[in-house]
């Protein structure tokens, strides 16, 4: 990757102090960031349950910046329109998650967001090919979804490869999300395999010296990527 200004931090809402989201939202957004990755998970399709509609809402009212939400729910063609409604710029769905991938997607297109599809670890880069022109943006899961500040597992690097060669045959500007375990310690791997975009949780929001100090030094990994 050669030019950082490609290179997005979303930062994982997952990870924030919720008793001061307001205050550590506008503190990123002072700080340049123009994406937060909102997960969102039913206890059914993930064995966790974390945030809805209402957060979503509150976190709209709140910043300007792009709002990139995750479903990680089972049949999510039924709260499609409702996070529309809610304030997503972007919603994501599950390739396991339904069997009317290619319906679901034109669902988020009708609703007026980008459009996006999300992969398991396990699930081969190839189940895309069909509908990848669909696509605004593909989401690795580099963890087994569920769970925040979870081991990156290093071996979905090549996917992210695989898939980055994927979307230079069809269309260039298909964004590539590496989601889990992102940290000073694994972005340069995810960047060099093709991700553009960074979904980081616990390395910015619980940075032992606060967040300028956790998203300063993603930036110093991004840094060293120009060449």
């Amino acid at each position: 990757m050669s030019n950082m200004s490609r290179i997005q931090i979303a930062p994982s809402i997952l990870a924030a102090d919720f008793t001061r989201l307001g205050e550590q939202i506008s503190q990123l957004d002072a700080l340049g960031i123009e994406t937060y990755h909102f997960d969102v998970m039913d206890g059914h399709f993930v064995p966790n349950i974390s945030m809805g509609i209402p957060v979503l809402e509150a976190l709209r009212s709140i910043t300007k910046a792009r709002l990139d939400v995750h479903l990680m729910v089972s049949e999510p063609e039924r709260y499609i329109q409702a996070f529309a409604n809610a304030g997503a710029d972007i919603i994501s769905i599950h390739w396991e998650a339904t069997p009317n991938v290619h319906r679901a997607l034109q669902m988020i297109r009708e609703a007026g967001c980008k459009v996006g599809l999300a992969v398991n670890p396990h699930t081969p880069a190839f189940v895309l090919r069909d509908v990848i022109t669909m696509l605004d943006l593909i989401n690795v899961m580099t963890v087994n979804p569920g769970f925040g500040g979870q081991t990156f597992i290093p071996s979905v690097a090549s996917k992210i490869a695989r898939l980055r060669a994927m979307v230079g045959d069809v269309r260039q500007d298909i964004d590539i999300e590496a989601d889990g375990g992102v940290g000073t310690e694994t972005a340069q791997s995810v960047i060099q395999a093709g991700a553009n975009v960074l979904v980081i949780g616990t390395a910015i929001f619980r940075h032992p010296e606060g967040l300028a100090a956790g998203l300063r030094a993603i930036q110093q990994v991004l840094a060293s990527e120009i060449v």
